[in-house]
């Protein structure tokens, strides 16, 4: 009777242990890139930032904050738009680069008024209670942190002023 019961003891904690180790993973350490191509609402965006050739540009050293067009963001910008952006790669880029700030900026840390982006126009943030918005974009996902700096998703692509 005792040995079933050290036996049947044996068996939940083995199988409580394996259980607990499963629950225990840590998720490595991802840049900027790994965090928009490890999300499905940024599809769109991630295929882009590879054809335009900012990859490995996203992972590296920052910080950087991406204010990232979802997937349905992207839909809502006319097709002839986007047949010219992914005619023109210098066009693409300069467009993508509208939606990075250097820098970590936390939903927290923003403040009405204007921020330099990283293809050097200003893009106006505002806050209102929890509420971020990114030029007409409204933040939908906020502070999804990376290891080189910040993602934000938002529901509009933003166009850099002409």
């Amino acid at each position: 009777m005792i040995q079933r019961r050290l036996l049947a003891l044996a068996t939940l904690t083995a199988a409580l242990a394996a259980t607990l180790a499963g629950c225990a993973t840590t998720a490595a350490p991802v840049s900027v890139a790994d965090t928009i191509a490890a999300n499905p609402s940024l599809s769109t965006l991630n295929s882009l930032v590879a054809k335009a050739g900012l990859t490995d540009t996203l992972k590296g050293t920052g910080p950087f904050t991406v204010f990232a067009p979802t997937n349905e963001a992207f839909k809502s910008v006319p097709a002839k738009t986007m047949d010219e952006l992914a005619a023109d790669p210098v066009k693409l880029k300069a467009v993508l680069a509208y939606h990075v700030v250097p820098g970590k900026v936390l939903a927290d840390d923003v403040k009405n008024g204007n921020v330099k982006t990283v293809n050097g126009a200003n893009l106006a943030l505002g806050k209102a209670g929890t509420f971020v918005t990114v030029e007409d974009a409204m933040v939908q996902t906020a502070d999804i942190n990376a290891t080189n700096g910040v993602v934000h998703t938002v529901d509009r692509v933003l166009m850099p002023p002409r």
